[in-house]
């Protein structure tokens, strides 16, 4: 059957459309390399530079084939079109956008338990609980006592009554003695690690000093802020604030997907989006090189921010910035970019890249006693500073 001008036009349409978008991806997947992926995608924590790298190459080959198949596919295409009539083209048009919104709608809804808010909310089952909370977006459960499993061992988890993480409901922070505050999340709250193992505790007995850990798993360091502006002033004697700081974590300082702080450190809600597009943002983790910016702008506030508040009380303001390996050049830029144009005062704590859980790759026992070494090490000298200022003051 010899195709009809309405049908050839149809047709060749169809078939430049295709190609285009054909051409298009072989393009892109040509021209995004290493440099492009670092500027666009963050580095991750729970992924290590070769892995991402790897991904990175797979996502560009996988572009480049289907941009080769979507060429091929422009000639059939177009012959398709040129034996089928207007009214059987626009038919077939409407039931692949029925059946796309259709399976759109179902993802939705089956999604629906898993997506409806920020993934760090709460993990079903894990220890220990978290509930939610209008001002931080979640907290760890109070006055709990919990078992887990992790690397084939039995972990214990206890929180006080403030939700603190301790060594067991007998032994609740005391905010009337002198204490050392650990904010920050899962690494610091001791993921995977029973209490005496933990970060706070090593560095509390180090230093014969009472820790408290503010801590809360999935935490990002606008909500470690948060956190500290509201349990600080229960403190009558604080001596330091530790904070968390890895590069590899500021992707989720840029998360807006639960209650987070924007320009100015205003605290705004959360944004509430469809379930898919929540699962293709944490699938596609792409920003913008201005949204990566204002992640940096604001990460470095806030953690001027926390400084400001402990040195208003009198106490230590300490970051700790653990390092697993050697250091990738964009983590490179953004330690540089926060940590020391800021001059903030941080300890740089190297580990070796095997000191990870079984499985798992949060700190071990070993690695979190070298991070709480250092620690602790740098603070008794600044605590031996302060005694000899005190001590000169005093004699004249």
């Amino acid at each position: 059957m010899t195709a009809n001008p309405a049908q050839r036009l149809t047709g060749s349409g169809l078939q430049v459309l295709v190609v285009t978008g054909g051409i298009a991806l072989m393009t892109a997947a040509l021209l995004a390399d290493q440099a492009w992926w670092d500027r666009h995608f963050l580095p991750l924590y729970f992924f290590s530079r070769a892995d991402f790298v790897l991904g990175e190459r797979l996502a560009r080959l996988a572009g480049a084939c289907i941009g080769i198949l979507l060429i091929l596919a422009g000639s059939p295409l177009r012959r398709m079109a040129n034996r089928s009539t207007p009214a059987a083209l626009g038919f077939g048009l409407l039931r692949l956008l029925l059946a796309a919104g259709l399976a759109l709608a179902l993802g939705e809804r089956l999604l629906g338990h898993d997506y409806k808010f920020a993934a760090a909310e709460t993990q079903p089952g894990e220890e220990p609980p978290r509930q939610p909370d209008a001002r931080l977006g979640w907290v760890f459960t109070p006055s709990h006592d919990g078992k887990t499993i992790v690397g084939e061992r039995m972990i214990s988890y206890s929180t006080d009554a403030l939700g603190y993480r301790v060594a067991g409901q007998n032994a609740p922070v005391d905010v009337a003695q002198p204490s050392i505050l650990f904010t920050g999340e899962s690494i610091v709250a001791g993921y995977g690690l029973n209490w005496d193992e933990t970060i706070p505790a090593r560095v509390g007995a180090a230093l014969n000093t009472q820790s408290a850990t503010l801590a809360v798993f999935g935490y990002a360091n606008d909500q470690a802020y948060l956190r500290l502006m509201s349990e600080l002033p229960r403190f009558r004697r604080p001596v330091a604030v530790i904070s968390l700081f890895l590069p590899s974590l500021l992707a989720r300082n840029l998360g807006d997907d639960r209650p987070h702080l924007g320009p100015g450190l205003r605290w705004l809600p959360a944004v509430h989006r469809l379930r898919l597009s929540a699962l293709f943002r944490f699938l596609v983790p792409y920003h913008s090189e201005a949204k990566i910016e204002q992640g940096i702008q604001l990460t470095r506030d806030e953690l001027l921010a926390t400084a400001d508040l402990a040195r208003r009380r009198g106490a230590i303001p300490l970051v700790v910035d653990p390092q697993f390996g050697s250091e990738t050049p964009v983590e490179r830029m953004t330690r540089r970019r926060i940590l020391e144009e800021s001059g903030l005062a941080y300890v740089r704590v190297m580990l070796d890249p095997s000191w990870h859980l079984k499985g798992d790759l949060h700190p071990n026992a070993r690695a979190a006693d070298a991070i709480a070494m250092a620690i602790a090490t740098r603070l008794r000298s600044e605590l031996g500073r302060q005694a000899a200022w005190r001590k000169d003051g005093a004699a004249d």
